[in-house]
């Protein structure tokens, strides 16, 4: 198959164009690295199958030609991390809707598959658990910049499902639950990546808040592994799917996890959310996925354990410390 992934430098998505190779499908990707890294594809472009763009999903003349040219699109492209989030919503928003309406459109001239990554921030405040892909949403209100992602999230998810109601455009969508692994940094407030550089450089680990949120984190791979196959289920239109772990730690238990196997002896600290995003800062205290109907669609169950999805991020951290000549006095 001829493939298109949009945000294929960012994290997710070059594990995502590693594996559609693998599969020996052609890639294209569009990435205007604003928060990828042509990094983390510089070992796949001499892959002869392999096609990248550095512009703007926004450009559509390219678009429009690379949609017409694949079979599917993976739309990975989106402003992504809380940080990020916080500090630029404006961006947030037009960057996830306007990109969206772009690949949907396009899409629908040759009825061309559509899947597209949404989030579990879409769940909002949401208090019972395991989340599931018909509850409620309990957004925040809107003088919170901290939901404009959530809300940008929910309405890609209300035009994906509408152009197949409506247009036939085959769409399906992935809501991802703290997806991590190798090549993810903590530039964005990225939990793990960031505990992990403290732990190795002996610096404090930052804990926002009390530490009692908790959150399930899944490794990249099973992550990609779930997205290829929902993506090409003749039976997964119009449908959303939650892709995650059931193995659920608070953020505090998680530093305290991430100094044992790193053997650090960083101290860990505890810094109000006020002081990290902004006054008012509001999040959500618990993501739990109910993997029922991707289990029933795909057979989706994960295996890698939280300890080994640790032991990749650290191992890489340790790589990339290396490669960059940053002391790294604290591995055991």
């Amino acid at each position: 198959m001829k493939v298109l992934v949009t945000g294929g430098a960012g994290f997710i998505g070059s594990h995502l164009c590693e594996r559609l190779l693998e599969r020996d499908d052609e890639v294209y990707t569009v990435d205007d690295l604003s928060t990828g890294s042509i990094a983390n594809v510089q070992h796949l472009k001499e892959h002869p199958d392999f096609h990248y763009y550095i512009d703007s999903i926004t450009n559509q003349r390219l678009m429009a030609e690379l949609v017409d040219l694949c079979d599917v699109t993976y739309h990975l492209a989106a402003a992504v991390g809380v940080r990020l989030i916080v500090e630029s919503p404006v961006r947030t928003m037009e960057t996830n809707i306007r990109g969206t309406e772009i690949v949907l459109s396009l899409a629908e001239q040759k009825r061309k598959r559509v899947l597209i990554t949404s989030t579990s921030e879409v769940y909002g405040k949401r208090d019972a658990i395991p989340f599931r892909e018909d509850d409620d949403l309990v957004m925040g209100p809107t003088n919170k910049g901290r939901w404009s992602y959530a809300c940008s999230k929910a309405i890609d998810e209300f035009l994906a499902i509408a152009y197949w109601k409506e247009k036939r455009v085959p769409t399906v969508i992935v809501r991802l639950f703290n997806t991590v692994g190798p090549r993810q940094t903590g530039r964005y407030g990225m939990v793990i990546p960031n505990l992990v550089m403290q732990a190795l450089t002996g610096e404090n680990l930052t804990v926002f808040g009390d530490g009692s949120q908790s959150r399930c984190f899944t490794h990249v791979n099973e992550a990609v592994d779930a997205i290829i196959k929902i993506a090409n289920h003749p039976g997964a239109n119009g449908e959303v799917y939650n892709i995650g772990s059931r193995q659920e730690i608070t953020i505090l238990e998680l530093a305290q996890r991430i100094k044992e196997l790193t053997g650090s002896q960083s101290k860990i600290v505890f810094v109000p959310y006020e002081k990290a995003y902004e006054e008012g800062f509001e999040d959500m205290m618990r993501r739990v996925p109910d993997l029922t109907k991707a289990n029933q669609l795909i057979g989706y169950e994960p295996k890698v354990s939280l300890d080994d999805i640790l032991r990749s991020v650290i191992a890489d951290v340790g790589a990339r410390m290396q490669r960059q000549h940053i002391p790294q006095p604290l591995i055991t």
